[in-house]
């Protein structure tokens, strides 16, 4: 659990999922590239929300960041599974997400290092993410946060 004046970061609980749920729109708030559905970057979570609020996910972390009286600020979700290439006890951050009044507070990092300190404690003994190149916002947070861009996605439509 960490702490700061104005907000406090702590594992989810079920009563948390509906605001959760609200925030995952948010994940599309940046420079989409021109062939994406905004929808289809929280559709998996959403899924993945509700089998973990009816305890079918026991790899998957949920943490939330909320005030002093208790008002969802943001979200972190990850999920334990072997490293891609190592095949090592890994972690892989799945969502991560903070409401726009609470954007550039510091909740974002503090998210990341809960869910960082999560996964280590579960025996990852490495964290990977996926990030639009585009969202420059998030890349910053992930930069701070010492993780290093490593592989590069490409696309290409067939139809």
């Amino acid at each position: 659990m960490t702490t700061d004046a104005a907000y406090l970061v702590r594992e989810a609980t079920t009563g948390d999922v509906a605001a959760m749920l609200d925030l995952f729109p948010r994940l599309a708030s940046f420079d989409l590239p021109p062939a994406r559905v905004p929808e289809h970057l929280w559709i998996h979570d959403e899924k993945l929300l509700k089998s973990w609020a009816l305890g079918n996910e026991d790899s998957c972390l949920v943490h939330v960041a909320v005030d002093a009286d208790g008002n969802l600020l943001g979200l972190v979700m990850t999920t334990l599974r072997p490293e891609l290439l190592s095949h090592a006890p890994s972690a892989h951050l799945e969502a991560i997400v903070v409401s726009e009044d609470a954007q550039g507070k510091g909740i974002g990092g503090a998210l990341v290092e809960a869910t960082e300190a999560a996964a280590k404690a579960r025996g990852a003994l490495s964290i990977t993410l996926h990030v639009f190149e585009r969202n420059k916002r998030a890349r910053k947070i992930y930069a701070r946060a010492g993780y290093e861009e490593e592989l590069i996605r490409c696309t290409k439509k067939l139809t």
